[in-house]
């Protein structure tokens, strides 16, 4: 009798502790498959489907943002059962809140409801040369050295910090590692006052330079104060800016996203590609020229979603984008290579292309884009895609790095680009959502 009660009294444990799953996992779903913001065109009906369950109720808590299905329940306010299309009309531009309630009783979420005009950009997939200048001198970290007379020492050790930017060494301003060597020996070895940015506050720290036996003072401190390399221009909109890479550029010992005071664009010249492996990424090798004559274009913004700026005519004549941009198509007013901008909630696993001149010719190539996570915490990471083309697997292995930025085009609509590879696989890799670009770029 004891034992049939302990039975029971477990199975009752089991089920409720599977009911708690199953309810957290479905909100979980829930959550993910629902976008917490969409954007709809000013003035057109845009029709929406969500994995919504049995009588979910939709409110606008706004009167601009009207809501309809077949349903003769005011505008205001509509239900809708599983996948029931509905849809979303508003005259003006502006943000706006959508409140859902599951089953009509249960607040689940507030959508928020992007009302924007048609937006148009030109998708690039040139590959440029990068060269960021970071704001302030940037610590990478600390070191041993040995001293004048034979000790080993670490100065620096516990004062400077990995991420720190040194901007000021005595109250003098340092724009360069030459900058700072030169203050640091000149001091004789006597205390000194270092002005860092550190988690953007403002600290004062004092270290005692150190005599080594070079016969030079030094802090014993790793620094940098730019950062090179290669990458993709996704777009260019209709005012010559553009957008890059899709993700940040991090320093590539501390892993931070470099801060930067400016940057420039610069023709690169691809030498070889080398192919992706199971656990080591391909590579994309090239030559950056520097120099008055190569400048493309400036950097102004490096962000967790892509490197944005404004590029010049020496990079439309380049790339032989200049028609593209400046001709207008017939009778639309837009540069004939211009595309519209998809809408996240446009985007959909299904097949894709990315557009690319790997190969030395720009051309598209098939993808398929396997997952969309469109409440994605890391945005660069919205989208799970796989290349297809049997032509760029051949040449490539898949993506590789430098193909950072390629735009990711579906059913003739920008709607992202390729942001990292998967090391165990070379074909799959991420994207990021091209309305999560314009938005970190301020469009």
């Amino acid at each position: 009798m004891r034992g049939n009660k302990t039975f029971y009294r477990w199975l009752n444990r089991i089920f409720w502790a599977a009911l708690t799953v199953t309810v957290g996992y479905s909100w979980y779903y829930l959550d993910t498959a629902i976008p917490d913001r969409i954007s709809i065109v000013q003035d057109q009906k845009e029709q929406f489907s969500f994995p919504l369950p049995i009588n979910t109720t939709l409110s606008s808590e706004s009167e601009e943002v009207v809501l309809g299905n077949k349903s003769n329940i005011p505008a205001d306010q509509i239900t809708v059962n599983g996948r029931q299309p509905f849809s979303m009309y508003a005259e003006n531009q502006g943000s706006y809140q959508v409140g859902l309630k599951l089953f009509g009783l249960i607040k689940f979420k507030d959508i928020q409801v992007d009302v924007v005009d048609t937006r148009y950009a030109v998708p690039c997939g040139c590959p440029i040369g990068i060269y960021l200048k970071s704001d302030g001198i940037m610590v990478i970290g600390t070191g041993k050295l040995t001293a004048a007379d034979g000790m080993e020492v670490e100065p620096a050790y516990g004062i400077l910090k990995s991420g720190d930017y040194i901007e000021a060494f005595n109250g003098k301003p340092m724009n360069t590692k030459e900058d700072l060597m030169d203050a640091v020996n000149k001091t004789g070895g006597e205390a000194a006052v270092v002005s860092v940015r550190r988690g953007g506050e403002q600290v004062d720290v004092s270290v005692n330079p150190v005599k080594t036996e070079d016969g030079q003072y030094k802090l014993g401190a790793w620094v940098r104060d730019d950062t090179q390399g290669i990458g993709t221009v996704t777009y260019l909109d209709l005012n010559g800016n553009f957008g890059a890479l899709g993700h940040g550029i991090s320093d590539s010992d501390t892993g931070d996203l470099v801060e930067t005071s400016k940057g420039e664009l610069y023709t690169t010249q691809i030498m070889g590609i080398e192919k992706g492996s199971i656990g080591k990424p391909g590579l994309l090798s090239g030559v950056i020229y520097y120099g008055p004559g190569s400048l493309m274009g400036e950097i102004n913004k490096n962000t967790n979603e892509g490197i944005f700026g404004n590029v010049n005519d020496a990079f439309l004549r380049q790339t032989g984008m200049e028609a593209m941009v400046k001709g207008n198509a017939e009778g639309s007013g837009l540069p004939e290579g211009a595309m519209e901008i998809a809408c996240r909630q446009e985007v959909k696993p299904g097949p894709a292309t990315i557009r690319s001149s790997v190969s030395g010719e720009l051309r598209d190539y098939d993808i398929e884009i396997q997952k969309v996570d469109y409440n994605s915490g890391h945005k660069n990471k919205s989208m799970v895609i796989k290349v297809t083309d049997p032509d760029l697997i051949a040449l490539t292995g898949g993506i590789v790095q430098g193909m950072s930025g390629s735009p990711i085009i579906q059913d003739g609509k920008l709607a992202g680009a390729v942001t990292h590879v998967f090391l165990q696989d070379s074909t799959r890799g991420y994207g990021i959502l091209i309305e999560n670009m314009l938005e970190a770029a301020g469009e």
